[in-house]
């Protein structure tokens, strides 16, 4: 009787990680890149520290001195001291987390609505948003302050929170991350099963797309911190304005005071240099997360 026995088939050796090949090792000239780019990032930062630890000297001399003083104490007492720089933290505080919060929800139900759903006029709309980021901002001011003028809202914070609720970039973003990530067929399935579109929002494409919604809300929380024209116009009362509106109180009328400038701005980045701190590496993780899970 003839031997059938098939013999098991040999798997193939998995690929060595060669050290000299281009995916082995990381070139020396991209550290170099690397860490260029981070100096010239970070210089800026770095020397108005120095500015504000030092004082106006700092610039003044020859050389410019580089290397940090023993005088932010007394330069950011000076700032407290010129304006209520504590409440002008608290309202930008309020105003960016309110926006950042409320903008990536409402951009992500748009986006998940344009991605997703089935509807009349639906290219046709996302057109249109689209074009909105085609148009400048300051072309918008005077449209929209005569509609908070008309509301009441002048120089209250929901002149500046409201408009900013969402934003075609942030529906632009969520947009494409839902198109990519979320499948028709989790979709379908989710349907036979008799889910809503709420819920398959809630359940499913929101907790997919999480990291995208992550990193827009730490953009727009950083943009709107950040803002200074439309603060500037809307806002009288200095107890109510924003931390921007307090340095630009720092100016007299045809002198500035560099170290007590260089202080207030550092102050004012210094809440952001903290929230990344805590939050940057949580949103690369989550970034590398989505990606494979994508």
């Amino acid at each position: 009787m003839p031997d059938t026995t098939v013999a098991a088939p040999v798997a193939a050796p998995l690929p060595t990680r060669r050290h000299g090949g281009r995916l082995g090792t990381v070139r020396w000239y991209t550290y170099v890149l690397l860490v260029g780019a981070v100096v010239v990032s970070a210089f800026p930062l770095y020397y108005m520290f120095v500015v504000a630890s030092v004082g106006a000297t700092a610039i003044t001399s020859s050389p410019p001195r580089l290397h940090p003083g023993t005088n932010l104490p007394e330069i950011a007492a000076k700032v407290f001291e010129r304006v209520p720089f504590v409440l002008s933290l608290l309202n930008s505080l309020i105003v960016s987390l309110t926006i950042a919060v409320v903008s990536v929800l409402l951009c992500a139900l748009a986006g998940f609505a344009f991605a997703k759903l089935r509807f009349p006029g639906r290219d046709v709309l996302f057109l249109l948003v689209l074009l909105t980021m085609t148009v400048p901002a300051q072309l918008s001011v005077i449209p929209q302050y005569l509609i908070v003028s008309e509301l009441g809202w002048v120089d209250t914070l929901q002149a500046i929170i409201v408009p900013g609720l969402a934003n075609a970039f942030g529906i632009f973003w969520m947009r494409q991350h839902m198109a990519s990530t979320v499948t028709d067929e989790l979709i379908g399935a989710a349907r036979i099963d008799g889910c809503s579109s709420w819920q398959i929002f809630r359940r499913i494409a929101f907790p997919v797309v999480r990291p995208a919604a992550f990193v827009l809300g730490l953009i727009t929380f950083t943009a709107v911190w950040n803002d200074f024209m439309w603060p500037f116009i809307v806002l009288k009362s200095p107890e109510l304005f924003t931390v921007q509106i307090a340095l630009k109180q720092l100016q007299a009328n045809r002198s500035i005071d560099i170290a007590l400038a260089m202080g207030g701005s550092f102050l004012a980045t210094l809440p952001l240099l903290i929230a990344f701190a805590f939050v940057g590496r949580r949103m690369v993780a989550g970034i590398m997360d989505g990606a494979f899970k994508g």
